[in-house]
């Protein structure tokens, strides 16, 4: 059974690239797998919920996504969340397009009656992007120290946007964004 639905923005090759690194990394030092073995895509969550009708929105959703340019992502910074379940992340530079493109996603999902949790409104939401679930608290330095290896900023684009099923990850359609063909 699904425990729910995400919105993901996904990257450009190269930027993809960079992520799984640092995914492997964590990987192989067996600091963290979760990202790996959920068969998850590097990505920002734009927006999540525990029910989300695919059927009905995949169209606008489509429609929407085809109407936006790829926009730039620079991964400048490195965090944590304060939670059980220790996330380490890379954060972007919080651009206006970034900001933006979550505003006006948000802003259609709510004229379609889907309702936007706290976390994914405007001044609320935390663009970012997960490296390392689950970390145990005893290797918290040493995953810190890994993602300080790499060069930041970490640059490239937001390409295209899809809506997955957790967990296990499973992608129910995606799109790239600027797509104007007709289906």
């Amino acid at each position: 059974m699904s425990e729910g639905y995400a919105i993901e923005l996904y990257f450009d090759p190269a930027l993809e690239n960079q992520v799984l690194k640092a995914w492997n990394v964590f990987a192989r030092r067996q600091i963290s797998t979760k990202l790996i073995n959920t068969e998850s895509r590097p990505h920002i969550t734009l927006f999540s919920t525990s029910f989300f009708d695919s059927t009905r929105l995949e169209s606008v959703i489509k429609n929407f996504v085809s109407k936006q340019e790829p926009i730039s992502i620079s991964f400048s910074t490195i965090g944590s969340f304060s939670s059980d379940n220790n996330v380490l992340f890379l954060s972007p530079t919080p651009s206006l397009s970034l900001l933006q493109l979550q505003t006006q996603l948000c802003d259609m999902l709510k004229k379609e009656s889907v309702e936007i949790g706290e976390e994914y409104r405007v001044d609320s939401w935390v663009p970012f992007c997960p490296v390392a679930l689950d970390v145990p608290k005893s290797r918290m330095a040493e995953a810190f120290s890994v993602l300080r290896d790499l060069k930041l900023p970490v640059n490239g684009y937001g390409m295209e946007i899809g809506l997955v099923e957790f967990s296990p990850v499973r992608e129910v359609f995606s799109f790239p964004l600027g797509n104007t063909l007709e289906s």
